[in-house]
C-alpha cells in the first residue's frame, strides 16, 4: 500500500497546474502522459491520508485529452491559445545525452552564428549558374540574396557541431560549404516546379517564375538549376554522399505524386500525410545534414544523429508551415491564406479536424472541388482544435530533434540547433 500511495502521490505533484497537462516521472525521465481518470483517483488517495489538500476541481474543458493519431501519446488541447513552448521543455534524458550547455552565458542567434560561411552563399550560387541566356535572368531572380537560407544555415550549423564534438576546430570544410549551396539549389528547383504544377502567382512576396517567363521556360530553369546542383555534388568526389542526394531527389518527386493524391481510408489518411511531409520537406534537410556529417568523417552514430535532427525539425517546419496557412495572413506567409485547401490539400489541421467534424471526408475526397468546400472547410477548422493539435505534433518532433542534438558535444552550434527548435515553432512566416 505504501507503495502504491507514493506511486500516486509521484504523479499527481507531475501535474502542471497552469495547463492540466499530467506528465509522470519515473527514474529521472518524463514517461507518458496518464488518463484524467487516473489523476482523480490519485489525487483522491492522497487526499484521504491527508498527503494533500483540497483543491478545487479543474473544468472539464481543461481535463480534455485527445487521442492523438499515429503516436502513441496523449494530446492535450489548450483552449483558445497557440502552442508556444518554452525552451526549457526540451530537457529529455538518454544515456549518451550531454545535457550541458556551453559555457557562453549569452546564446549566439542561429543566424548569427552560421551569417559569416552565408554571406557569399548565394554570389557564390548565381557563379556556378552564371549563362548567357534567359536562364540567367531567372534563376537570378529567384537567389537574388533576399531569402533566410533557412536550409544552408542547418547544414553549416550541424557541420561545424560534428567537427566539433570530434575533437576538430570547428571550421566549416569546403566540401561541408558545397553541400550548402547544393541544398539550397536543389531546394529553389523544386519550389520552381512545384510553382508551375500549381498554377501559383506569388512565391516569397514575389510573382512567380512562371507567371513571368511562362511555364516552359520555368521548368526548363528548374532542370538546369538542379543540374547544376549535381555538378556540384559530382565535384565532391564522394559516392556516398552523392548517392545520399539522389535518394533526396527522388523522394522530392514522389513526395510530390503523393501529394497529388489521397487515401480513401480514414485510418491511411494520416499516415499519407505523414509520409509525405517527410519526403517533400525533411529528407532533404535529413540527408543534407548527414552529408556534412560524413564529409567531416564522423563516425556513423553522428551521422545518425545528424540525419535524425534534420529529419525531425523538417517534419516540425512543415506542421508549423501547415498551421500558418490557418493563421496567418498573405503579407505574413508570402502565399494566399488558405492556399493549400485552395490546391485541394488536406493537411494536418484539416485531418485532426475530421475527428469532430467527420463531414469533412466527403469534402477531402472531392479535393474541395465544389463551391464553398474551401469555405466549409475552414470553418471547420476554426471551429475544431485542429490547429492546436497540429501544434502539439509539431512540438514532439522538435523535442525529438533536440533530443538527438543534444548527444553531441556542448558547443555554440549544437545550442544554436537547440534554439531553433524553438524558432521552428513560434515562426509566423
Amino acid at each position: 500500500k505504501p507503495v502504491k500511495m507514493a506511486l500516486c502521490l509521484s504523479r499527481w505533484c507531475a501535474w502542471n497546474k497552469q495547463s492540466g497537462f499530467v506528465s509522470c516521472l519515473f527514474n529521472g525521465r518524463r514517461d507518458y502522459e496518464i488518463p484524467s481518470a487516473s489523476l482523480l483517483l490519485a489525487r483522491s488517495v492522497c487526499q484521504r491520508h491527508g498527503l494533500l489538500k483540497a483543491r478545487k476541481e479543474p473544468k472539464d474543458k481543461e481535463q480534455y485529452l485527445h487521442r492523438r493519431m499515429c503516436l502513441n501519446t496523449l494530446a492535450y488541447k489548450k483552449p483558445n491559445c497557440f502552442w508556444s513552448p518554452s525552451r526549457f521543455m526540451y530537457t529529455t534524458r538518454t544515456k549518451c545525452c550531454r545535457n550541458q550547455v556551453y559555457s557562453d552565458k549569452q546564446h549566439k542567434s542561429p543566424y548569427v552564428l552560421a551569417q559569416n560561411d552565408l554571406k557569399n552563399l548565394y554570389a557564390e550560387i548565381r557563379q556556378l549558374l552564371a549563362v548567357s541566356s534567359d536562364l540567367k535572368a531567372i534563376c537570378d531572380y529567384y537567389f537574388d540574396g533576399k531569402g533566410k537560407a533557412f536550409r544552408p544555415m542547418i547544414v553549416v550549423l550541424m557541420a561545424k557541431a560534428c567537427n566539433l564534438h570530434h575533437g576538430k576546430n570547428g571550421e566549416l570544410l569546403s566540401s561541408q560549404h558545397s553541400i550548402g549551396m547544393i541544398v539550397e539549389m536543389i531546394h529553389t528547383a523544386s519550389l520552381v516546379h512545384d510553382d508551375v504544377i500549381d498554377g501559383s502567382d506569388t512565391r516569397r512576396g514575389k510573382i512567380t517564375v512562371n507567371k513571368i517567363w511562362g511555364e516552359r521556360k520555368a521548368i526548363l530553369a528548374g532542370d538546369f538549376v538542379l543540374s547544376a546542383a549535381s555538378v556540384a555534388l559530382a565535384r565532391l568526389g564522394n559516392n556516398t554522399v552523392v548517392s545520399i542526394f539522389t535518394q533526396a531527389i527522388e523522394d522530392l518527386v514522389r513526395g510530390e505524386f503523393m501529394q497529388l493524391g489521397s487515401k480513401e481510408n480514414e485510418n491511411e489518411r494520416f499516415g499519407h500525410y505523414l509520409e509525405k511531409t517527410f519526403k517533400k520537406t525533411a529528407s532533404l534537410i535529413a540527408n543534407s545534414c548527414k552529408a556534412v556529417s560524413i564529409l567531416g568523417n564522423c563516425d556513423p552514430d553522428v551521422q545518425e544523429i545528424a540525419y535524425q535532427y534534420g529529419r525531425n525539425i523538417g517534419i516540425a517546419f512543415q506542421l508549423v508551415d501547415d498551421v500558418l496557412d490557418f493563421t496567418s495572413c498573405a503579407n505574413q506567409l508570402g502565399k494566399p491564406a488558405a492556399a493549400d485547401l485552395k490546391l485541394g490539400l488536406a493537411t494536418g489541421p484539416v485531418l485532426f479536424a475530421c475527428q469532430q467534424f467527420p463531414e469533412l471526408h466527403t469534402l477531402i475526397m472531392r479535393r474541395f472541388s465544389v463551391d464553398g468546400d474551401v469555405d466549409q472547410a475552414w470553418q471547420y477548422v476554426q471551429q475544431s482544435d485542429g490547429v492546436q493539435q497540429t501544434c502539439y505534433l509539431a512540438h514532439q518532433y522538435s523535442q525529438e530533434a533536440v533530443r538527438h542534438i543534444s548527444m553531441l558535444r556542448p558547443s555554440p552550434e549544437r545550442d544554436a540547433l537547440i534554439q531553433l527548435a524553438e524558432i521552428v515553432l513560434t515562426r509566423n512566416k
